[in-house]
């Protein structure tokens, strides 16, 4: 039997601490007994991309922001939809992640941070969006577990009233706000809906063949 191998850890700022795994030919990051994310679960994270964009599918140069490289595999579904002239802006924390990326999960990653429509910003997303007006079409959010997650507390903030409404002057007149999250949180919708947003809650199977535990992705519009 093949045991899985704890390749690397990484502490995330004011939060937990990641573990990287490799079992056969797959790999893992972990949290405790929790699974963050898989190279055997990722049919939800690459219909945050396709959803989002099908959604802005008229927008000339679309600018989005992903925040949370994870495994890429976000980043890669829209890049392979997206026009050249387009911008991905990819917000990430943890230093460790994107080393990953280019190290023992460079085959994964297929050079996609070096794609010439990425710009890689090592930073807070939700710091980074408060910055941020009328600046991107779709705001694309897979930093936690939700709103309800588990790997940074700070992370809370995305998901109050204030970082909504930030995140709504971050968008473009008629842009989308996309978070993914593990389970689905009947009082974030209705907070979505407070905070201005059209809100379309869709349940989305993990694995690319339909099959797995469903997840939730919120799609908000900017109105």
């Amino acid at each position: 039997m093949i045991q899985r191998e704890r390749l690397d850890t990484a502490q995330v700022p004011g939060g937990a601490t990641l573990e990287l795994y490799r079992h056969d030919r797959d790999h893992m990051i972990v949290i405790g007994n929790n699974e963050l994310m898989s190279t055997r679960k990722w049919g939800s994270e690459e219909a945050l991309a396709a959803m989002s964009l099908e959604r802005i599918k008229g927008v000339k140069r679309p600018h989005l922001l992903i925040g949370g490289y994870g495994m890429g595999f976000t980043l890669r579904a829209a890049l392979r939809v997206l026009p050249e002239d387009a911008c991905v802006t990819v917000v990430e924390l943890v230093p460790k992640i994107i080393e990953w990326a280019r190290g023992p999960m460079a085959d994964l990653a297929g050079g996609c941070l070096e794609d010439p429509r990425v710009e890689l910003v090592m930073a807070d997303v939700a710091v980074f969006i408060a910055g941020a007006e009328r600046e991107y079409d779709a705001i694309l959010l897979d930093v936690d577990n939700g709103p309800d997650g588990l790997v940074r507390a700070d992370n809370d903030g995305l998901y109050t009233p204030s970082g909504l409404r930030e995140a709504k002057r971050a968008l473009t007149p008629g842009g989308v706000l996309a978070i993914w999250s593990a389970a689905p949180d009947p009082a974030f919708s209705r907070r979505l809906t407070k905070c201005g947003f059209a809100v379309d809650e869709v349940r989305v199977a993990s694995r690319s063949n339909g099959k797995g535990p469903k997840h939730v992705i919120w799609f908000a519009a900017k109105r």
